[in-house]
């Protein structure tokens, strides 16, 4: 029956919640890397047979909640003021939001893959948004797997390099330099002027001051305007 297929959904996702929250309050307690699913299960009082239900172990634990993030950040529109190919000021401020968690991963080890699951991730859905460009009369002049992996990879990389120096530009600052570095390649490559939108909706980015101390070099200032 539809009712009590909707209540067994209900629980596994309730374990699925608990079992995760478990994994990240020892992940801020200790380090990743000595973490044990017995921890885990002990944390979140489950059943061994129940945890295996749902995980293989907590490599998977720690995936899924890294995919559910990326995933729920898609869907919720920021103030940039049009599509993006990655949620790039959502992840920015949530790993800011979050900071001591990214930091623990860091210093236990769990943060590589963390990476390799977001690469993973968004590679596909930016694949999937410029594929969607290209069937609107846009011929692309690279393989769009080979941008989409690219583009997932700059990110990443700015988002690793702004954690391991402890977040030295807002999230606002570092979503402005990932476009500025990103949107003129893919423009190029999609020969479609509104393949990425710019990441603030109104004004120039000197008008939101964004720019205050990242671009002042004396005669050699970066572009305000994407």
């Amino acid at each position: 029956m539809k009712g009590d297929g909707d209540k067994a959904d209900r629980r596994s996702r309730r374990t699925r919640r608990l079992i995760a929250e478990a994994l990240i309050a020892l992940m801020l307690e200790g380090r990743y890397d000595r973490i044990t699913v017995q921890e885990i299960i002990d944390r979140a009082d489950v059943g061994r047979s129940t945890f295996y239900a749902h995980y293989r172990d907590k490599e998977d634990v720690l995936i899924s909640e890294g995919e559910r993030v990326l995933a729920l950040l898609h869907l919720d529109p920021d103030d940039t003021g049009g599509q993006q190919l990655i949620p790039s000021l959502g992840v920015f401020r949530h790993v800011q939001e979050h900071h001591h968690l990214y930091h623990a991963l860091v210093r236990g080890h769990g943060v590589d893959l963390l990476y390799e699951t977001g690469h993973r991730y968004l590679s596909v859905s930016v694949a999937q948004r410029l594929a969607a460009l290209a069937t609107n009369g846009y011929a692309p002049t690279a393989p769009l797997p080979l941008l989409a992996d690219y583009v997932a990879g700059a990110f990443l990389s700015l988002l690793r390099w702004w954690l391991e120096h402890q977040q030295p530009y807002s999230p606002e600052q570092m979503h402005m330099i990932f476009q500025q570095l990103v949107l003129p390649g893919v423009q190029a490559i999609v020969r479609n002027p509104d393949a990425m939108t710019p990441c603030v909706s109104t004004g120039s980015a000197r008008d939101h001051g964004l720019w205050a101390d990242v671009v002042d070099d004396g005669d050699h200032r970066l572009p305000a305007n994407l």
